[in-house]
């Protein structure tokens, strides 16, 4: 059940991409994300108090690492989105279970196996390959919040993770994410010269960019609190695949053979990465 809930919320997270391209024409990253982190929270709020659920916690730094490390992660893609093609931004974002895999190596043997190390290298040439026929000098700055995104999404990841195993209900840690997203996002927003009008086409996609990442939270966490982490993240990677199929459909971004070998390479880095977990201490 667990591999439905991440296919899932990999189609969610593709659509809430493409209304992030879509009002990134119109809004600061910033900007988005408040509004990304403030309606999941008004409507996860509300559920959570029709179903008398308990919004106390006893896991609040467990909670605050998650969504600090996931609300950073969220505007560092938000910008990468608005600067890059949909499949570049998604994929370089997607290379977070490569950089989990390598911190579980580390942290639980002190060192990388040779199907890590191999899959790192294979990643780092997908990379190399997407960004240099793709970016220009203009770009390579999306191309790093990309990367950015995913170093700090592996962050947020194990914390869904380790609150699932503490008995955390999915709703309170989308809750609690949704609440940071919303305070950084304002203060980031703030500080890159405040809030904007917004016509009903940008309310729309508003809504769309929160009803879209509100449900794949909630699918992600489904299927992270199942323990099979290793196994969700590498499932994730369908969001490329969606997202190239909504970049090819509304925008004509279809990659060059060379960029799809460098997603390729990607994606395949990964499934090693994920398929071939380190050992872990007993």
């Amino acid at each position: 059940m667990q591999s439905l809930w991440m296919v899932l919320a990999s189609l969610l997270f593709a659509s809430m991409g493409v209304c992030v391209k879509l009002a990134s024409d119109a809004l600061p990253a910033s900007e988005i994300a408040f509004y990304r982190g403030f309606i999941a929270l008004l409507l996860v709020a509300v559920v959570m108090r029709l179903r008398g659920a308990d919004f106390a916690t006893p896991h609040a730094g467990v909670h605050l690492k998650r969504g600090v490390s996931g609300a950073v992660s969220l505007i560092l893609y938000f910008e990468a989105i608005s600067l890059l093609p949909l499949p570049t931004a998604v994929t370089l974002n997607y290379t977070s279970p490569l950089f989990m895999a390598a911190w579980l190596g580390f942290t639980a043997s002190g060192e990388l196996s040779r199907p890590l190390m191999l899959a790192l290298v294979i990643g780092f040439a997908g990379v190399v390959l997407v960004l240099q026929p793709t970016l220009g000098s203009d770009q390579w700055v999306g191309g790093l919040f990309g990367l950015g995104s995913g170093l700090i999404a592996t962050i947020a990841y194990l914390s869904v993770r380790d609150l699932g195993r503490l008995g955390e209900p999915e709703w309170r840690i989308v809750l609690y994410f949704s609440a940071c997203s919303a305070v950084l996002g304002a203060l980031w927003a703030l500080a890159d010269g405040g809030f904007h009008f917004h016509s009903a086409r940008t309310w729309a996609l508003l809504g769309g960019v929160g009803v879209f990442g509100t449900a794949a939270q909630l699918c992600m966490t489904a299927a992270y609190k199942g323990g099979r982490t290793l196994v969700s993240a590498s499932l994730a990677y369908t969001t490329v695949a969606f997202s190239t199929l909504y970049g090819i459909l509304l925008w004509q971004e279809v990659p060059s053979a060379v960029v799809w070998l460098g997603m390729l390479l990607i994606v395949a880095s990964g499934l090693l990465a994920l398929l071939r977990p380190p050992p872990v201490k007993s």
